[in-house]
């Protein structure tokens, strides 16, 4: 059975190989060839993929991405394509939908929407709902180092705080959009902001969102 994960993985593999490896992308300092392999060691080398978290391990996370980084760009897509190896834990499909289903997304738009030209994607309601059920349950972690109080609100008006603290800046949009916003792409996220006019420049300028 398609997942979203595995439909996001494919999605990612494509447009990566359609940009090609010199694209640039929403991830500062990243072009194409980067992101697929950060994305390859992530799944493949949790020796070093502790690093983007632990400080101490990320000198080796920079080395070994330099490593997949000079392979040939179409080596990368490939391992994206065909996933993590055997015995890795993102072959479970509960753990591959938890942990990838954002992952693939965002980081596909982290490449559409770095093209000239993009618009948001239409996304079918359940896709939606499962990126709300997912943003609801991170928001905080996400939305910890805001610089004033962040509510994040459906069209629908369901609500998730992401930070406690006035003044209070409501970001409005759909669930695919405030996903975006809330992991530090606010330039390339579709939401309406409300609010002190202050506190809502601090916040689209903060660099302190997401994980």
């Amino acid at each position: 059975m398609s997942t979203f994960a595995k439909r996001e993985r494919l999605l990612l593999a494509d447009l990566l190989e359609t940009t090609g490896p010199d694209a640039p992308t929403l991830c500062e300092g990243w072009r194409a060839r980067d992101l697929a392999a950060h994305v390859v060691v992530r799944e493949r080398r949790p020796d070093a993929a502790g690093g983007a978290l632990i400080k101490q391990l990320a000198p080796r996370l920079d080395r070994v991405m330099e490593e997949f980084a000079a392979k040939p760009y179409e080596d990368l897509i490939q391992l994206i394509r065909t996933g993590p190896p055997k015995f890795s834990p993102f072959q479970l499909k509960q753990i591959d939908e938890a942990a990838n289903t954002v992952e693939f997304y965002v980081h596909t738009e982290d490449v559409r929407r770095a093209q000239p030209g993009w618009s948001p994607r239409e996304l079918d309601p359940v896709f939606q709902d499962a990126l709300w059920s997912r943003l609801e349950r991170a928001a905080r972690l996400m939305g910890r180092g805001a610089p004033t109080g962040l509510v994040l609100r459906r069209p629908d008006g369901r609500t998730a705080v992401a930070h406690r603290g006035t003044p209070v800046v409501t970001v409005t949009g759909e669930p695919s959009e405030l996903l975006m916003f809330a992991y530090g792409r606010q330039d390339a996220a579709a939401v309406a902001l409300e609010g002190d006019p202050d506190a809502i420049t601090q916040l689209h300028e903060s660099r302190q969102l997401g994980i």
